[in-house]
């Protein structure tokens, strides 16, 4: 029957074939379909892309840089003396690299840092549960607090909850989140964490508990989160590991389940943090930047190896490939080793407040881990897609294909990209950063050499392009 149905599609080919052909010595042209623009680069910048290629794929200078960053420092939590200490060894680890103009730019940010956070099921019976207190979250009284717990499957079901449900009670959001390459489901997972304790607090809760906002099965609670609440909500909050919620979760199915929750949070104002800058200084056009972000600072929980020291290194390794060339590219490079992303991208606002009236070619962020580099997406003008086009062509031996024009660069870029800043992702394979993401195995064994190098390979090229061009990615009148 296969062969008889390949016949026939064979006979029905041939068939059209024969009526589609013109008569003899009739010249019929054929048009290709259109292929989308790539704008064309120089004999030289050729040989410097295949030199960064090469020499990226050959090269541990990332490894090295973060190696250190997590041996001498280690985690380095916002406001921290970790951090400070961070920021006096990235200006020297910097210089090392002999990169110009090497200082940090000083800011100050609220403080918080859990100094306590258990929590521990005591009634049916007595069970300890990984937990990490929420940033922002405020102390419990001392000794902590007891009451039952009442779970909800999300934040719209709490939110459709009489507060008779609620009042007097721990709030429980089990929520799990989605496994995805590009880190799509962190967004819609995420926002319990910030949502549970103004909501739960206006419905009479005293305490919020969360199934950690990551993707692993283990007993690893993830962190996170501003150092103040949002909307006025002063409710204690903590994630518990993903194992300890699945437990909580079968317990409350059987019964009246209680749990208390210590936490002691030291809150301040106006402490001390600081963006660390360096640059490669363009030949021809300093004035024109090209912006490389990655931040500084860390959860405590961890070793702070992928977030984001991975990205303090590819940028750093990047940037310093770029400088060994034989001659230095026509714009500036700048390195942006931010402070205090993690607890509201404080770094990254003062970054565009500091410099608003500069001139940004482009920027982007590395801050996803050291999973390898599989896209490349654009927030360009329409008329500057073919040289966005370029770039991905000069990536793709490493494996990078061409991604859509919505690209968000990262949040320390976040305050350029509102003020019309084009931005592009040199997006990382990320299906397994959600299993260490915030939690206390975020660790330097996670990184991967290879997968490494990868990255420092891409972001040199698409620096290295960006930087050597005349190429203008927004909008011009």
């Amino acid at each position: 029957m296969r062969n008889l149905a390949l016949s026939l599609a064979v006979l029905a080919f041939a068939s059209a074939a024969q009526a589609q052909t013109p008569p003899p010595g009739h010249v019929v042209a054929v048009t290709p379909p259109p292929s989308p623009q790539v704008a064309p680069i120089s004999a030289e910048q050729q040989r410097n892309v295949d030199r960064l290629r090469e020499r990226a794929l050959q090269s541990d200078l990332a490894w090295d840089i973060v190696e250190d960053l997590v041996t001498e420092i280690g985690p380095r939590l916002a406001g921290s003396p970790e951090e400070a200490r961070a920021r006096v060894w990235a200006e020297a680890m910097l210089r090392e690299n002999r990169f110009a103009n090497v200082r940090t730019e000083d800011f100050t940010i609220p403080f918080w840092h859990a100094r306590r956070q258990e929590a521990f099921i005591v009634s049916p019976s007595r069970q300890y549960m990984v937990t990490a207190a929420l940033g922002g979250s405020p102390s419990t009284p001392q000794g902590g607090l007891e009451a039952e717990v009442v779970r909800f499957a999300d934040m719209a079901a709490l939110e459709a909850a009489p507060n008779s449900a609620v009042a007097g009670r721990i709030v429980f959001i089990d929520e799990r989140m989605t496994r995805t390459q590009d880190g799509s489901g962190y967004g819609a997972a995420v926002a319990k964490r910030g949502r549970c304790a103004p909501v739960a607090q206006a419905k009479g809760a005293v305490a919020c508990l969360i199934r950690s906002v990551g993707t692993d099965p283990h007993r690893f609670a993830h962190q996170g989160g501003s150092s103040r609440q949002a909307d006025g909500a002063s409710l204690p909050a903590a994630a518990i590991s993903p194992a300890d919620a699945d437990q909580l979760a079968r317990l409350i199915a059987r019964g009246p389940t209680r749990v208390n929750l210590n936490i002691e949070a030291d809150i301040r104002d106006n402490a001390p943090s600081g963006n660390v800058i360096a640059e490669v200084r363009g030949r021809e056009r300093p004035d024109e930047i090209i912006v490389l972000a990655a931040h500084l600072d860390s959860w405590d929980l961890g070793q702070g190896a992928i977030d984001d020291g991975a990205g303090v290194a590819i940028i750093t390794a990047a940037a310093r490939l770029i400088q060994d060339l034989p001659r230095r590219p026509r714009r500036t490079i700048r390195i942006l080793l931010a402070g205090a992303e993690e607890n509201g991208v404080h770094g990254g606002a003062a970054y565009g407040r500091m410099h608003a009236n500069e001139n940004h070619i482009v920027a982007a962020e590395s801050d996803f881990g050291a999973g390898r580099i599989y896209r490349f997406r654009t927030r360009f003008s329409d008329a500057a897609l073919p040289y966005g086009r370029a770039i991905q062509r000069q990536l793709a031996p490493l494996g990078i294909n061409m991604g859509d024009n919505a690209a968000t660069g990262g949040a320390d870029t976040g305050a350029l990209r509102a003020a019309g800043v084009p931005v592009v992702d040199l997006g990382q394979d990320g299906l397994d950063y959600f299993d260490y993401h915030h939690t206390a195995d975020d660790t330097l064994d996670k990184i991967d050499p290879e997968a490494l190098r990868q990255n420092v390979a891409a972001w040199a090229i698409f620096a290295y392009l960006a930087a050597d061009s005349d190429w203008v990615f927004r909008a011009t009148e």
